[in-house]
C-alpha cells in the first residue's frame, strides 16, 4: 500500500490561523452589533407596533412601498446593514418606503388573534401610510407570515393596493417542513398546542427559537462557516448581525398561536376557503390586483408547494411567479431581496 509524503500536505501558516481563532473568539465573546437603521420617522405608534416612513432620496415612483415582515421574528433584518438593507436599496432605487414593525407582545396582549392585527393593526397602518403620502395607491410587499396576512388583507379590505409582492409566504399547510410524526400528529388532533398556549398566554421568545433551529435540524453550519471565513472581514461582519438577529427573538400572542396552528397546520382553512377573519370569509379569488410571487431556492422553512398554489387562487390578470437564488433569510440579509422586485415594481408604481 502507497504511503503519500508528507511534503504533499500543506503547512499551515500559523499567523494566518492565530488570527482566525483571535477573530472567532472575539466575535462570539464580545456584545452584539449595533444596528443603524436607514435614515426614517415615525409615523403611528399603536401598542408594540410601530410604522416607520422612510423617504428616498431622490424620489422616482408615485406609489410608495409598505412592507410587512414575519409576527415571528424582528424586522429589522430588512434594515440590518448599509450595504445589505432591503429598505436603503429601495429608498435608492427611488421609492418612498413604510416598514411595519410589528413589535414583541407582552402578556397584556395574549388575546391578540389575526382578526386584530388584519383589522385593528395592518388595516389602519396602510391608512396612515396612504394619508401622509398623499398617494392614491400603494404597493404592500409581504415577507413570510407577514405576506400571509397582507394576502388576507388584499382579499378583504377595499383599501387602494396596487401592487402586491409576496414572498415566501406559506399559503398552503398541507405539505410543511416539519417531521412527518409531526405532521400527522397536528393533522390528526393528537398533537396539539392550545394547553402549552393557555399556561404561558404569551408564547416565550426562547421557545419560538428553540423551534425555528429544530426546524433547519439544529444547524451548526453557521458557526463552521465563521470558523472557515474568519480572515473575511465583511463576512465576519454580515455573520455578527445575522447572529444578533437570529437570536434577538419575540414573542408571540397564545391566542394566535393557537390560530395558526389549529385553522392554518391542521385545518388548511385558507386553501380550502373556510378561513373567516373579523367576520369575513378570506377568498384568496377576490385578489385582483398586480400580484408577484417569490420562491427562493434554498428556502429552509417555508416549502414552494407552500407558495405556489396561490396562483391558481386568486383572480389576478396581472401575476408573476418568480424563483430567485437565495435562502429564507438570506434573501433579506444581503439585501437582495430589493433588487428582485426592483424590475417588476419599477413599471408599476406610477
Amino acid at each position: 500500500m502507497a504511503v503519500k509524503s508528507l511534503a504533499n500536505i500543506p503547512l499551515l501558516n500559523l499567523e494566518t490561523e492565530r488570527d482566525r481563532w483571535n477573530t472567532v473568539y472575539k466575535v462570539l465573546s464580545e456584545p452584539k452589533p449595533d444596528i443603524m437603521p436607514t435614515p426614517r420617522k415615525m409615523v403611528w405608534k399603536k401598542n408594540k407596533s410601530v410604522l416607520w416612513y422612510h423617504p428616498a432620496p431622490e424620489k422616482k415612483y408615485n406609489t410608495p412601498i409598505f412592507l410587512v415582515y414575519s409576527l415571528l421574528n424582528q424586522a429589522y433584518i430588512l434594515d440590518i446593514s448599509e450595504s445589505g438593507s432591503v429598505i436603503g436599496n429601495l429608498t435608492k432605487q427611488g421609492y418612498d418606503v413604510y416598514m411595519y414593525d410589528w413589535g414583541s407582545p407582552g402578556l397584556e396582549d395574549k388575546d391578540l388573534t389575526f382578526d386584530h392585527y388584519i383589522f385593528d393593526y395592518l388595516e389602519v397602518a396602510v391608512k396612515r401610510a396612504l394619508r401622509h403620502s398623499k398617494a392614491k395607491d400603494i404597493s404592500m410587499v409581504g415577507y413570510c407570515i407577514g405576506g400571509l396576512l397582507s394576502a388576507m388583507l388584499t382579499s378583504i379590505t377595499s383599501l387602494p393596493i396596487k401592487n402586491l409582492v409576496l414572498a415566501a409566504v406559506p399559503i398552503d399547510y398541507s405539505n410543511i417542513i416539519m417531521p412527518d410524526k409531526w405532521t400527522k400528529a397536528l393533522q390528526k388532533g393528537t398533537l396539539n398546542f392550545d394547553r402549552f398556549a393557555d399556561a404561558y398566554e404569551v408564547i416565550p421568545s426562547e421557545f419560538l427559537y428553540a423551534l425555528f433551529m429544530a426546524l433547519q435540524g439544529f444547524n451548526v453550519g453557521p458557526k463552521m462557516n465563521l470558523i472557515t471565513r474568519a480572515n473575511d472581514k465583511e463576512y465576519v461582519d454580515k455573520w455578527r448581525r445575522m447572529d444578533k438577529w437570529m437570536s434577538d427573538a419575540v414573542t408571540f400572542s397564545g391566542a394566535c398561536f393557537k390560530q395558526m396552528f389549529n385553522e392554518l397546520y391542521k385545518e388548511n382553512k385558507l386553501v380550502k376557503g373556510k378561513l373567516k377573519i373579523g367576520g369575513y370569509d378570506v377568498d384568496l379569488r377576490k385578489i385582483n390586483c398586480s400580484v408577484l410571487v417569490l420562491t427562493s431556492t434554498r428556502d429552509e422553512l417555508v416549502l414552494e408547494s407552500q407558495v405556489l398554489p396561490i396562483m391558481d387562487l386568486i383572480s389576478s390578470e396581472d401575476k408573476t411567479y418568480e424563483h430567485v437564488e437565495a435562502g429564507h433569510v438570506s434573501l433579506c440579509l444581503t439585501g437582495q431581496f430589493a433588487y428582485a422586485i426592483d424590475p417588476w415594481l419599477s413599471v408599476r408604481s406610477n
